[in-house]
Formats: structure tokens, sequence, C-alpha cells
């Protein structure tokens, strides 16, 4: 364990701060998509191996899920809602809302495995076990609304998390950053009135799921606590660079967020078969490096990443090792 100077209420303050975290569960691999599903559970497994393998492993601190609780999951969406997908799981039903979210007979107890995860990372966090984490989980979460299933998504991880947070540790302020291909629909549209929650998104535009827009910037209480930058198709590091210091960084810093959600796609790479956005590996490492720059100046160096997209396996893996080393620097 080594000492590290960290920005807190007294920023000469010195204490011993823990590892960085990577959480993961063979579980996460029973949500049967099918086959040929771009969300497959050979993502999740291809890069867990990868990085059993790289010399990251060993400084890493290992973490096991514990699954959330029906009060958990019911802080963003609602009871009916969970119900629903309890159900249409124990009856065997193949896809759920919409004809891109397949489920099988586990998946609703994997749904809440994976938003558990992110939940123990965030206590890990917020105890000090763990400096910063990446949760490498499954189904994705960010394209899930209060009580509709889209784009892959049953449960909204990344919200969720936010909620707890706030609730169970008292933070104020919450920042969410969210640099999958495809806009987060299901985390704005939870946010869009809570000024206490800033969600930030660079995704290709227009592209699936049609939402955000420049224009979408939040709604009563929460307006200007949405922050779209849409890119369009066979944008790179020079776009994204500005998005992330140029329009992110002054806001997010007005902002003070007290605890940082990423929500981690890695499906803008140029090798994805989703997208035309055109990020190297490389990519992922300059947009952590300004989130952690973000989570410092705010005071705490407090970051939980969440796996959402990405389905070229060979580049999911290099590009979450470029993250994972980025975080640990």
């Amino acid at each position: 364990m080594a000492i590290h100077t960290v920005k807190v209420a007294c920023p000469l303050f010195l204490y011993m701060v823990s590892k960085t975290a990577l959480l993961y569960s063979e579980r996460y691999l029973e949500h049967d998509t099918g086959r040929d599903h771009p969300e497959r559970s050979e993502r999740v497994k291809s890069i867990y191996e990868f990085l059993k393998q790289s010399d990251l492993f060993e400084n890493l601190l290992i973490l096991e899920p514990k699954p959330a609780t029906f009060e958990d999951i019911t802080l963003v969406h609602t009871r009916s809602y969970i119900d629903r997908v309890k159900r249409a799981c124990e009856q065997g039903e193949r896809f759920f809302d919409s004809p891109d979210t397949a489920i099988s007979p586990k998946s609703y107890e994997v749904a809440f495995l994976a938003a558990g995860g992110v939940l123990t990372l965030v206590d890990a966090v917020m105890t000090e076990k763990a400096r910063n984490g990446f949760a490498l989980v499954r189904p994705p979460g960010h394209h899930a609304e209060r009580e509709m299933a889209l784009g892959f998504c049953l449960f909204n991880n990344v919200a969720i998390a936010a909620k707890y947070v706030q609730k169970k540790y008292r933070i104020e302020r919450v920042l969410i950053v969210d640099w999958d291909l495809h806009h987060g629909n299901g985390t704005q549209h939870i946010f869009e009135d809570d000024p206490t929650v800033f969600y930030f998104s660079t995704h290709q535009y227009p592209f699936y799921p049609g939402t955000g827009s420049e224009h979408e910037i939040g709604r009563g209480k929460g307006k200007g606590r949405t922050l779209n930058v849409p890119l369009r198709a066979g944008s790179g590091d020079k776009e994204y660079q500005y998005a992330f210091q140029e329009i992110l960084s002054p806001q997010a810093l007005a902002f003070k967020p007290e605890f940082v959600l990423i929500s981690c796609g890695f499906d803008a790479h140029e090798d994805d078969p989703l997208g035309q956005m055109n990020l190297k590996d490389e990519s992922y490492g300059f947009f952590t490096d300004i989130v952690r720059k973000l989570a410092r100046e705010g005071g705490q160096e407090r970051i939980v990443s969440v796996l959402e997209g990405g389905y070229n396996l060979e580049a999911i893996c290099r590009s979450a090792y470029v993250h994972l080393k980025h975080l640990m620097i």
C-alpha cells in the first residue's frame, strides 16, 4: 500500500489509500443473450481474462459483488417494473420490452448482481477500502428507463449507484460521465429535474437511441445539469478532447462533484462493429485522466467506473487495460 497526497478539506493532509479495485463475478455469464447477440457473456469474460494475464492484475484489489436489494433497485425503478422483469424471466421470455433486450431465466438474478456489484464498489470506495475502481458487470444499464428496458439494459446500474451513494453516505453532488458510443437516455431522463446530479455525455449523433441533442439540458430545478456533446460519425481524439477539456471541465469544476460515476462504454473505438467513431485504445487513458483531475479538484478522488457497451472483444480488452492503468496511476 503506497502513500499518496490526496486533496481533501485540508489539502496538505496525507493518508493511506488502498488500491484500485476490479469487481467481477462469473455469475455475470449466466445472463444468456444468445450466441450472436452483441452483448454476450464473452465480453466480460474476455476482459477479465485479459486483465488477469496483464502486469496490472497483481496490484488490483479484486472484489466479488453482492446482489442489490429490492429496495436498492427501487431507488430508481418502480416496483411494478421490477416485478415485470422478474415475471418475464421466470416465464422464459426471450426478449423484454424491446427486441434488442434479450433475457433468459437467470437474467433477473444477474441484473440484481450487476447493480449490486456497482454498489459493492461504491461501498469500497466510500470506506477507503479502494481508492477507485472498475465494475466489470453485465447486463449494462444506461439505456434503462424507470419503467422500460431498452438497448440491452434492464436496470440502470449507474443511476442506482448515484441514488445509493447520496442516500447512504449523504453525498450531495454526483457527476456522471458517460463516454459510451450511445447516449444514455435512461440516465438523463432519471436525473433531468435533479440539481444534485450532473450528467455529461459524448455520443455519436444522430444515432441510437435518438436522444442527446445539445438542446437537452435538463428541466425545472435540474436545468443546466445535463450536458450533451453530440458528435458526428467519424469523430476521434480531436473532437473528444475538445469536448472533455473545453466543454465538460469548466462546468464540472463549477459543480464541484463529491463522487464521480463513469458509464464506461468502449464502443466508440475505431474497431467497434456497432459504431462509426475513431477512438484508439489510448483515448480511454486521456478520458480517465481528465475525470480523475475533475474528481481531485472537487476535493475527493472518489470514482467508480461501470462497464456499458463495447462489442469488439480485442478492442474492449485493450481499452479496459488502458482505462484501469490510468485509474491506478
